[in-house]
């Protein structure tokens, strides 16, 4: 199997709430995505609800390559969300980087 030739790298983040603290998390990830969305480099930033996982917010992103990835994980955004992670957290959050192959 090969990877298609392209610099962008797709994103599945899972974020997995405390009880009680779903509406939080939510409202947290929320605020965020208008400011990612102007990053450099962000061609995506979607937030879904898990259907299986009540609660679960499931990240979908897509980035233009690693630098604008790695900027990314140092933004005023991402970092001030991830500040709050044991406050809002069950478990640690849980990336998958992905290529497409096609």
């Amino acid at each position: 199997m090969t990877v298609a030739g392209t610099k962008e790298i797709d994103i599945i983040a899972y974020l997995v709430p405390k009880a009680g603290m779903e509406d939080a998390l939510s409202d947290a990830v929320l605020a965020i995505v208008p400011a990612v969305r102007r990053e450099p480099g962000c061609l995506s930033y979607t937030p879904h609800l898990s259907r299986d996982r009540p609660g679960m917010i499931v990240m979908v992103e897509r980035w233009a390559d690693d630098a604008a990835l790695a900027a990314h994980e140092k933004a005023p955004p991402l970092t001030g969300l991830a500040a709050r992670f044991d406050e809002l957290l069950a478990e640690p959050l849980r990336l998958e980087r992905l290529s497409r192959i096609g």
